[in-house]
């Protein structure tokens, strides 16, 4: 009888082998032998290499200190702001020219400013006109005050004051032409004629305001005799009516006369009497009185109270 043939055994597997372990590469220091890792290590063909065990270290593998970070963070920092100022350019160089644009006129102004408070514009020469009756020299010589006064800072309520004492002013305004020139543009009050009284002869204006007194009457200026004084609504249709008349025939007239605001006469140097009424149509009536005294020389009253149907008496 024969052996049965033995049982195959079961192959050992290969043991793992541990990788070698990294050693940090060695200073080498003088006098010292270079260790086995670092000699020369001869390759098949009979060339020799020279192996240096820190350039078989992947660099990735390599520790990252603190200072390599804060040098990575910088470039990061310094390439973003390249291409941000990269792309801003435009806007900066956009917004450098409004602001130089907006210091110029900054500039600008406040030159002009300083220089128009400074004496550089200052008054030396002062013109009134619109003066008829008024003499321009005395209203010149009122505002003399006003004199080495630049022209930015001439005081309106200075002026103002010293032409009070001209009541023929009815209104005034003020032109500075620089540099040292100041123009006082006036207009005078039209007087419509005179009240008499015991202290004389009084010149007014439509407003009643009183504009001189004096003992004998002023030439070419009629006489007013009005019912209730300047304050009352018929002195106020009288002046109106005077205001409003022709200048041949305002030439012409010596005496105005009236009771109420509507029944306004007038007497002519020739001794025409003419029957005005109130205010209204006052230019319209001034053209019929002016074409019916033409037409009628010699007639001693006109009414034209009604301009449309004029009664010549």
């Amino acid at each position: 009888m024969r052996r049965p043939a033995p049982l195959p055994s079961t192959p050992e597997r290969p043991r793992r082998e541990d990788p070698p372990a990294r050693r940090s590469p060695r200073v080498p220091v003088v006098g010292d032998e270079p260790e086995q890792s670092e000699r020369d290590e001869h390759v098949p063909g009979g060339e020799t290499a020279v192996i240096d065990e820190a350039a078989i270290i992947d660099e990735s593998e390599q520790p990252t200190s603190a200072r390599d970070v804060w040098r990575a963070s910088r470039a990061r920092r310094k390439a973003l702001r390249a291409e941000i100022r990269r792309f801003t350019q435009r806007s900066r160089r956009r917004r450098l020219v409004w602001l130089s644009a907006l210091g110029a006129v900054l500039l600008l102004i406040g030159g002009s400013v300083a220089a128009a408070y400074s004496p550089l514009f200052a008054v030396e020469k002062i013109t009134v006109v619109g003066a008829s009756t008024l003499d321009p020299a005395a209203v010149e010589a009122a505002l003399g005050d006003q004199i080495g006064t630049p022209l930015a800072l001439v005081s309106s309520s200075e002026i103002k004051a010293a032409l009070l004492a001209f009541p023929l002013i009815e209104t005034y305004a003020l032109e500075a032409q620089p540099p040292h020139d100041l123009t006082v543009r006036i207009v005078e009050r039209t007087p419509v004629g005179v009240i008499r009284s015991d202290a004389g002869y009084t010149l007014v204006d439509a407003a009643g305001v009183v504009l001189s007194t004096t003992t004998d009457q002023p030439a070419g200026q009629p006489i007013l005799d009005i019912a209730g004084g300047t304050n009352s609504r018929a002195f106020e249709s009288a002046g109106l009516v005077v205001r409003s008349l022709p200048a041949d025939v305002r030439a012409m007239l010596t005496g105005v006369t009236a009771s109420t605001a509507d029944d306004v006469t007038l007497t002519l140097a020739s001794g025409l009497t003419v029957i005005w009424g109130s205010a209204e149509d006052s230019v319209v009536k001034g053209v019929a009185l002016a074409r019916s005294i033409a037409i009628n020389p010699d007639a001693g009253s006109i009414d034209v109270s009604s301009p449309d149907v004029v009664v010549i008496g």
